[in-house]
């Protein structure tokens, strides 16, 4: 990864209707190197031919580990940026909730 990229998951909490809600949130920030970076290595795996790989087998997902302090800063947490179709079948892995119920892959 090139320039400077921070990627790490959060904690918020705001009050709603005298309840607590806490979500987590995952923070994705960079200098415009960084970003671009992140930018190409995400085209890359959606370019790849997951089919073409001989070194994948059918049913498993292209996938890229980004690790801090090597490739991000030392105060992220570690990430897995993969496919979410697998090789040879397509199928997305089971607990999957798409954003439209009626589509499962989510379009």
């Amino acid at each position: 990864m090139n320039g400077h990229l921070d990627i790490k998951i959060i904690e918020d909490s705001e009050e709603f209707d005298s309840k607590i809600e806490t979500w987590q949130e995952i923070l994705i920030h960079g200098d415009p190197d960084g970003l671009r970076s992140l930018a190409k290595l995400l085209n890359k795996i959606a370019d790849t031919n997951q089919d073409e790989r001989t070194d994948l087998p059918i049913g498993a997902r292209e996938h890229i580990h980004i690790s801090p302090a090597l490739d991000l800063s030392k105060s992220s947490n570690h990430v897995i940026v993969g496919r979410l179709d697998a090789k040879g079948t397509g199928a997305f892995y089971k607990d999957f909730i798409p954003k439209d119920r009626n589509n499962k892959n989510g379009l």
